[in-house]
């Protein structure tokens, strides 16, 4: 049985979300792009709790479906994203991290013990007291059945191996609970060849989720994962986890890490970026306001990297990177809002014949799109598909931008293009998730 799954979402109780994130209106973008597995997010929050007990039925399977529409081939498991601020070597670092439980009942027994360690009411992802070993000792020892990853690792803030307050290795995160993590979230400004660069994190399944804060489909399954399981079945996920078999857990969907908007390092306010080796040589001071840049994540990895870049690890799954469809047709028609209703109706008419988003940019011909399609939009989406599309990197909060001329991307920015007034990042968030 072929699952996409996005694992990893928040509900509308998580700060800087969109009021439209309600189980319908997930459940409904979620079958536009093709999903049929989606995280529930925010498990921990009592108000999102209720309305998923209310909202969804369970099973056996640790699979859960939308009561109201028993019919409907969106499936949902319980998910939830937590940060966690502890000391370590003088020191305070704050790391994100997703579980995932097969049960109602299970979930409740890990928010009375995870209400021990921080306010689970203000934010569905609450911050908790605790560190990221202490987290996975509890979560484990209420269930071996739960599980715990390292949310976007390589985002600057608030990230196992971000610049600002991460750590070197998984160990000195994890502790003696190290053995226990099993996968790790790229994030959408890594991908999987920048993440084999690192030896020590072999071992693990490389996994990639939206981390969305809205239902529109260009946020909902930009990222996610391609399982092929004998069914709809939380054991067989978690199994495809454990035991890291890549005939389970075949295939992620990713963005090209350009496109995530903390890939290059810079400053937003200053509209400037540049990539590792610029940097570096500036000792990443900004030459306009001459504070520290913010280090972007294809820096980082080169810091931490041992092997060269264009290495491939054979265990690893497969990944591809493709855009959202809404983008796509934005950046030809040369528009700023992916809201516009003439977006709207070019991909309703798309998804009309075609089913779903991801059957457009994987699996329908050219000729079938051009049938249906504007033919400079498809020319555009078979440049995504065969990966000769170009990415303005992100940087600093600011996310990457197509181009889709024939120039080549800048090495380097002192001004940046317009950034769509809707994807401003929340002074407040610094997750790759708006």
């Amino acid at each position: 049985m072929r699952i996409i799954a996005d694992l990893h979402i928040h509900s509308k109780f998580s700060r800087a979300t969109s009021s439209n994130m309600e189980i319908p209106e997930i459940a409904h973008y979620a079958r536009l792009k093709g999903l049929n597995l989606v995280g529930t997010g925010d498990f921990t929050h009592p108000n999102w709790m209720r309305i998923l007990e209310e909202g969804l039925t369970s099973d056996e399977t640790g699979i859960h479906k939308p009561k109201n529409d028993p019919q409907s081939p969106i499936h949902f498991i319980l998910g939830t994203e937590v940060s966690t601020i502890f000391e370590f070597e003088n020191t305070t670092r704050k790391v994100h991290h997703v579980i995932l439980t097969p049960s109602f009942g299970v979930a409740k027994q890990i928010i009375e013990r995870l209400s021990h360690y921080g306010d689970l009411v203000t934010d569905g992802r609450p911050t908790l007291r605790m560190s990221a070993a202490e987290l996975v000792e509890v979560v484990t020892q209420i269930s071996s059945e739960n599980e715990v990853l390292p949310a976007h690792a390589w985002t600057p803030w608030f990230s196992i191996f971000g610049a600002f307050n991460g750590f070197d290795r998984l160990e000195d995160c994890y502790q003696d609970m190290s053995s226990k993590i099993h996968a790790l979230e790229t994030g959408l400004s890594s991908d999987p060849p920048m993440n084999w660069r690192i030896s020590s994190l072999d071992r693990l399944v490389l996994v990639s989720n939206s981390d969305s804060h809205s239902p529109w489909p260009w946020r909902i399954g930009r990222e996610a994962n391609i399982f092929e399981l004998n069914k709809m079945d939380y054991g067989e996920i978690l199994e495809a986890f454990r035991a890291k078999d890549k005939n389970k857990l075949m295939c992620t969907i990713e963005t090209g890490p350009e496109y995530g908007k903390y890939h290059w390092t810079g400053h937003r306010n200053c509209k400037f970026s540049v990539p590792p080796p610029e940097a570096i040589a500036l000792n990443n001071i900004c030459p306009i306001c001459h504070r520290k840049l913010t280090k972007g994540v294809d820096q980082r990895v080169e810091e931490l990297a041992d092997r060269p870049k264009g290495y491939r690890l054979r265990s690893s799954a497969d990944y591809v990177h493709l855009l959202p469809l809404h983008e796509i047709i934005a950046a030809t028609l040369k528009m700023e809002a992916l809201s516009s209703p003439k977006i709207w109706d070019i991909y309703n008419s798309a998804i009309s014949h075609f089913s779903d988003e991801y059957n457009i940019l994987l699996n329908a011909s050219e000729k079938e799109l051009n049938a249906v399609i504007d033919p400079l939009i498809v020319k555009a989406i078979m440049r995504v598909r065969n990966g000769q599309v170009k990415i303005e990197p992100g940087y600093d909060g600011v996310y990457g931008k197509i181009v889709l001329e024939e120039d080549e991307v800048p090495e380097k920015r002192t001004k940046n293009t317009s950034v769509r007034k809707e994807e401003q990042m929340k002074l407040d968030d610094y997750s790759e998730g708006i």
